[in-house]
């Protein structure tokens, strides 16, 4: 399969996005990029997620000068099995307020029942009322709509609103990607996705996380139109829209939920597995690379990985990576393998009518 090139420079500064796309190139005191894991111990996610932090430096080490910091959870519905646990954020939004720094929470949910799901099936939908439903009901039904009242801090709906267009330099599908404007004034996005498998991507973590950042009101969902798009420039799995969006928005904080995680059929029929680990990095790959190591994957297995290293992404290898806290043969899992399913096989009906 051919594959567009591209050098590292154009994923870490796509300059692109305001101040966001600088946002990913700090640069810890290590000639490797940092990933920490910690164990979560007596239930004390919190702490570990402060700890993770720690590894890396400390929040003010993390974040810089950055003031304007968006959370970016994976709520793909409002089950909570399959998502970002709120004492993840919660702790997180803590630190960077307590260091001075404006934050935001946003996501752009996939499915809520009755909006776009009913027993005849999943649809996708453009109509921002339906999608201005289906965000705040998935807020209310997971807790945080009353987690960012209780933090004063504002949840943004990533689907509808004013939106601003965003180059993607030498995109595999897009040369220029709409996203929620909020993303073009912020100086630091933090993606925080809960540790999954997934059917279409292998994996779902950090760069994964960053689908939710097409709006629904442009692009669909349950992002269908983006799969359907990708699909036709031949995007093994669903990397080249992954991939797509990373250039537009760079995260440049990741912190890997594993205090429950999900192995099998996910991103939301898997079973759940207690992981009980917190992953952070500030390089999106290496973070996501380890994380899938600990869950039993090898970089080839996942379509997304290799698709940014054959493009000139790195780190290419464990090997480049310094990992601080729990040492990976500690930590090691077998998670159960997804059913893989090809993009083309179900778009006939999931997500194909429009409501």
């Amino acid at each position: 399969m051919m594959h567009r090139t591209f050098n590292r420079r154009e994923f870490i500064v796509a300059g692109s996005v305001g101040t966001l796309a600088i946002a990913s190139g700090f640069t810890l005191k290590s000639s490797k990029p940092v990933v920490s894991v910690v164990r979560i111990k007596n239930h004390q996610t919190g702490y570990a997620v402060e700890e993770a932090i720690d590894l890396l430096g400390g929040i003010s080490e993390v974040t810089g000068n950055k003031q304007r910091i968006m959370l970016k959870p994976n709520l793909v519905g409002p089950d909570p099995r399959s998502t970002t646990k709120p004492e993840v954020i919660k702790t997180l939004a803590l630190l960077m307020k307590q260091a001075g720094k404006e934050v935001f929470i946003g996501e752009g949910s996939a499915a809520a029942p009755g909006l776009n799901v009913t027993d005849e099936g999943i649809y996708k939908t453009r109509d921002p009322d339906t999608l201005n439903l289906l965000q705040q009901y998935v807020f209310d039904q997971l807790g945080y709509t009353e987690l960012a009242k209780s933090l004063d801090i504002p949840l943004v709906n990533l689907h509808t609103g004013e939106m601003v267009e965003v180059k993607v330099p030498r995109g595999l599908v897009y040369d220029q990607i709409t996203v929620h404007k909020s993303l073009s004034e912020i100086d630091l996005l933090c993606s925080v996705p809960m540790m999954k498998t997934h059917v279409l991507a292998t994996v779902t973590l950090g760069m994964k996380n960053l689908i939710g950042l097409y709006p629904g009101q442009s692009y669909c969902t349950v992002r269908s139109c983006v799969h359907d798009d990708s699909a036709h420039k031949g995007s093994p799995g669903i990397a080249y829209e992954i991939l797509d969006m990373v250039k537009a928005c760079t995260p440049g904080l990741i912190v890997v939920d594993g205090s429950m995680a999900m192995e099998g059929n996910g991103p939301s029929d898997g079973d759940l597995v207690p992981a009980n680990l917190i992953i952070a990095g500030t390089d999106p790959l290496a973070t996501d690379m380890v994380a899938a190591r600990i869950m039993g994957f090898d970089k080839a297995e996942v379509p997304t990985f290799m698709t940014a290293i054959e493009s000139g992404m790195t780190p290419v290898g464990l090997d480049e990576i310094e990992i601080r806290g729990e040492a990976l043969s500690s930590v090691q899992m077998a998670f159960k393998k997804p059913d893989i399913v090809p993009w083309t096989e179900i778009n006939s009906w999931f997500g194909a009518q429009e409501v």
